[in-house]
Formats: structure tokens, C-alpha cells, sequence
């Protein structure tokens, strides 16, 4: 497998090393164990010839794209990790010339990845559009706001639409790296992970934070300050308008662009937000907590928690979910 990872300044240093490190762990373990696995042939090419990471270490550029090498095109973060920050950034000279980078790469047929804030690169280009994607959690937002036509499934770590893969925030560099890797073999996937001690991670979701995304709309934080305060009663579209002062249709779509969720959806996210706080920090059954965050039983609160979070009962008490 060919791979050109497209640095840009100033790149992201975990996310750029994780995957070096994936692709180098890689083949030395095919090389150790003779699988029978070709070889992963990785360059760092840029669009300019000096790029440093915001650690303010150089980056050994290869050299420039070549569209001819086939493969896959990979893009990490930059890092800029808050909006008054990112915006400015996508505006710069280098990171236009990324966008006709990453066009050219598709025009070509290469197989292009982006992963946390590189997927906002990818986006600039116009490439994502029609096209479903994730992004770093705490960026929907932003993401939703700037690139309307592209569909946002930010709840899970890595989203394939066609020839084009996205990864979400921050260590989900690595999980498209070996989702890299797993496409030559399997095999060799489960062993890097193994070494790398690197736990399946599907989605975000358990990870989100989200005082942090409903904080950045006034509307949405009444909403959420309204449904922190009956998460075990019913829920009713009709009180929850009157509570925050809109009609129900501003409600809705205000959720929608903000967080990209029905009020509904929202407020059994918090119920299952607070039904994981409460299995790691108290005894109570899981009937118990059920009834205190409004679900008939434990059987439906176990269902909800495997669905959203990816995780069952005894994991979450057990402090794999974070």
C-alpha cells in the first residue's frame, strides 16, 4: 500500500507520529512473523518545503504530491483546535493549495483519508460535499455551520464514503491508521493494536462533552439547563418550546444545527449521560438507575447504553468508558 501523508504547518504532532509509528510497527512486525503482507510504502509530502508541528519540531518532507503513485492521500490535523483559531487557518494560502492537492488526488483515483481537524481541509476542498463524514466532536458545530451539504455522522470515529474515509478527534489518527493497515490484513491490524495496547473504539460518543456543544448557542443551553432538570420524568416537545422561549419549530431546527440532533435525541443522551455517571460513581442497580433517568427498566436503560455508547453495564462500571 502507497500512502502520502499530506503534512501541513503547523501539522498536529500526535497525529502525525501515531501514524508513522502504525505504518512502522506495521512492517516490522510482518517482517518479524514473515506474514505474507506487502509492505506499507509511507511518504510525507507537502505544499510547501519547510513544515514544522506545532511543537515547533521539522517535519522530513519527501518532497511534493505525486498523483501518479496511486494509493491513498492522507490528511492529519493541523493544529488549531478551536474555531477563532480554525477559521483564520483554512483561509491561508497552503491550506488552498491543499484543496487543489486533495482534487487533483481525486481526479486521479487515489483513495484520500482525513482525520480530527484534516477533515475540515478536506472539506475546504469541496470533496466532502454530498458525501458523509465525521470530524473532531467538539467541532460539529462549526463543521455543520460551514459545510452544510456534507452529511455529519460525528458520533462515530471513522466514516467511509466512497473513496473517501474520515476520522474523528484527536487519537482517532490512530484508529484510521490501522483501519489502513486492516484493509491489506487483518491479521496484522489485531497485532499492531495489540502492541500499540489500542482498544476498539466505534464512536465518539462516549467522549463528548457536552456542556461544551450546547454552551455555543444560547438557545440550545436553555434547552439543555430545562432537560438536566427532568431527566425522570416524560419527555414533551410542547413544554420543553415554552420552557425555552421558541416554537417548537425553532427548537428543533436550532438542535438540528447546532448538535445535529432532535430535542429528543438530545435529552436521551443526557439520560444515558447521567445513567453512566451514576453506575461509576454509586452501587444502585441498574433498575434503580433506570427509574431515576426515566426508563421503565434496566433492560432498556443496558440497550440504550450499548447503543450509544458502545459499551454494556459491567464495562462502564468496570472504568473502560471514560
Amino acid at each position: 500500500m502507497k500512502l502520502q501523508i499530506l503534512a501541513l504547518d503547523p501539522v498536529f504532532d500526535t497525529g502525525l507520529s501515531t501514524m508513522l509509528d502504525v505504518f512502522t510497527m506495521a512492517n516490522e512486525l510482518a517482517a518479524m512473523l514473515s506474514l505474507d503482507v506487502p509492505a506499507f510504502d509511507v511518504l510525507v509530502v507537502g505544499v510547501r518545503k519547510q513544515v514544522k508541528t506545532a511543537h515547533g519540531l521539522a517535519v522530513p518532507i519527501s518532497g511534493s504530491f505525486d498523483p501518479k503513485a496511486g494509493g491513498w492521500l492522507v490528511v492529519p490535523a493541523i493544529a488549531c483546535k478551536m474555531p477563532d483559531v480554525l477559521v483564520p487557518a483554512l483561509g491561508r494560502p497552503d491550506i488552498r493549495d491543499a484543496g487543489s492537492v486533495l482534487r487533483e488526488a481525486k481526479a486521479a483515483g487515489m483513495n484520500i483519508a482525513a482525520a480530527c481537524i484534516g477533515t475540515f481541509v478536506l472539506a475546504e476542498s469541496g470533496l466532502l460535499d454530498g458525501e458523509k463524514s465525521t470530524t473532531s466532536w467538539w467541532l460539529a458545530p462549526l463543521f455543520r455551520q460551514r459545510y452544510p451539504s456534507v452529511h455529519l455522522e460525528d458520533g462515530h470515529m471513522l466514516v467511509r464514503s466512497g473513496s473517501l474515509v474520515t476520522a474523528g478527534a484527536a487519537l482517532g489518527h490512530m484508529d484510521m491508521a490501522l483501519w489502513l493497515v486492516r484493509q491489506e490484513s487483518p491479521e496484522l491490524a489485531g497485532l499492531v493494536a495489540r502492541y500499540l495496547i489500542v482498544d476498539n473504539r466505534p464512536s465518539q460518543s462516549a467522549y463528548v462533552i457536552t456542556d461544551h456543544l450546547s454552551h455555543s448557542d444560547p438557545l440550545v443551553q436553555r434547552f439543555e439547563r430545562w432537560a438536566r432538570g427532568r431527566l425522570g420524568e416524560g419527555f414533551s416537545l410542547d413544554d420543553a418550546a415554552d420552557a425555552v422561549g421558541a416554537s417548537k419549530r425553532t427548537l428543533a431546527r436550532r438542535m438540528q444545527q447546532v448538535l445535529g440532533k432532535t430535542p429528543l435525541s438530545y435529552f436521551q443522551d443526557l439520560r444515558v449521560e447521567r445513567a453512566v455517571h451514576l453506575l461509576k460513581t454509586s452501587d444502585k442497580s441498574p433498575n434503580q438507575i433506570a427509574s431515576l433517568v426515566g426508563y421503565a427498566d434496566g433492560v432498556t436503560l443496558r440497550a440504550l447504553l450499548r447503543q450509544k455508547t458502545g459499551h454494556g453495564v459491567r464495562e462502564v462500571r468496570g472504568g473502560r468508558l471514560g
